[in-house]
């Protein structure tokens, strides 16, 4: 089965808050990572239960799972929930941040 991956406009913003900060530390990096978190969110197409389940996930009355994309200071926490037949993308948050 192959879910529909939707950005929710929260999660698009903080996905290029995060762009603008690397491009301004390493701009020659700036747009692989890019590219490579667009290819990390739109692999949730296929079996997006795989990620385990977020520590924001008792927050809400939602199950809120995470994909981690990178390593070191440019590693993010994808957040997401799946519904039905979609994965709808919250949030994408630096992983050293505390939870919001």
């Amino acid at each position: 089965m192959k879910y529909e991956v939707i950005i929710m406009p929260a999660a698009q913003g903080e996905l290029e808050e995060a762009y603008r900060w690397l491009a301004a530390e390493t701009p020659q990096h700036a747009p692989l990572w890019y590219n490579g978190v667009l290819d990390a969110m739109y692999s949730l197409e296929e079996l997006p239960a795989r990620c385990p389940v977020a520590p924001e996930s008792g927050d809400s009355g939602e199950e809120i799972r995470q994909l981690v994309y990178g390593n070191k200071r440019h590693a993010y926490r994808i957040l997401f929930s799946i519904r039905n037949d979609t994965v709808l993308i919250v949030h994408i948050r630096n992983a050293a941040r505390d939870r919001p």
